[in-house]
């Protein structure tokens, strides 16, 4: 009888170590097989910000060109032909007229010069706006608003609360192309009555906010169409935010009247020192 349970205690040991044997090597490969979709996944959210930040640098590099060729397009059609034409003037036959005719054909040679300036300038300015050059930022997006409340198609007004000292020369550009960018967006896209911009800066963040009545975006809406091969503006303000270190997010207010968009620039970046 004690050998009989000798057996039976040393088959139930047996057995209870084969259990947690079983257990033990399920586990491991559990864990291994958990850790190989843990990297799997990590792989996969790699390469989809490798993918997403392709699509922001080619629509980057397709604004630039874009830009580009819109000046060089702007050179080519309008000043190439006004100093072409202000050369026919002062050609040289031009000594050999009376002298009348020498002072028409100057006057008009100085008219032409005069307009391909103004046209060179108007390309320069849309380069760099004067305003915002030699006033900074809130001058140049409440003179944006203003012209586009002047229209009488939309109530557009803005104001900035907390803006005693301006950002680097190149952030403003960048912020206010960006400005620009959604401010079209709007007007093109959303019928709204009005759009309003409010400025303000919390714990070293500069805060751009843009509201609307419109038709607009929330944020998933913005991610989906910025991983998409559509939506070239918005895949231009995400390039240009990240060059900035900033943000933008899109949602409709609570109220579910309108909708906000905000832009969150850190005010002292690595790059500016």
């Amino acid at each position: 009888m004690p050998l009989l349970q000798t057996t039976n205690t040393s088959f139930i040991l047996l057995l209870g170590t084969l259990g947690m044997l079983v257990l033990t090597i399920g586990l491991i490969i559990f864990i291994v097989l958990h850790q190989k979709r843990v990297m799997r996944f990590q792989q996969k959210l790699q390469q989809m910000e490798i993918d997403q930040q392709k699509l922001m640098l080619n629509a980057s590099i397709r604004m630039q060109e874009e830009e580009r060729q819109r000046l060089a397009a702007d050179l080519h059609d309008d000043a190439g032909p006004l100093l072409a034409t202000a050369r026919l003037y002062l050609n040289e036959n031009l000594v050999n007229q009376d002298k009348a005719s020498q002072l028409q054909s100057i006057f008009q040679a100085r008219q032409i010069i005069d307009e391909t300036i103004q046209l060179i300038r108007n390309i320069s300015h849309s380069l760099m706006p004067p305003t915002l050059k030699n006033f900074g930022l809130e001058s140049a997006i409440n003179d944006l608003f203003q012209k586009i409340s002047g229209s009488g198609t939309i109530n557009a007004s803005s104001r900035f609360h907390d803006y005693r000292e301006r950002l680097k020369g190149e952030k403003e550009l960048i912020i206010f192309r960006i400005v620009q960018e959604l401010v079209n967006n709007i007007l093109k896209h959303s019928n709204a009555s009005f759009i309003h911009l409010t400025q303000n800066i919390h714990e070293n963040k500069f805060y751009l906010r843009i509201h609307h009545d419109g038709r607009g975006l929330v944020q998933s809406d913005f991610e989906k169409l910025n991983k998409s091969n559509i939506g070239l503006g918005l895949k231009n303000i995400s390039s240009r935010l990240k060059v900035i270190h900033g943000n933008v997010n899109f949602e409709k207010d609570i109220s579910q009247t309108y909708y906000k968009v905000t832009i969150e620039v850190p005010r002292d970046d690595p790059y500016e020192g």
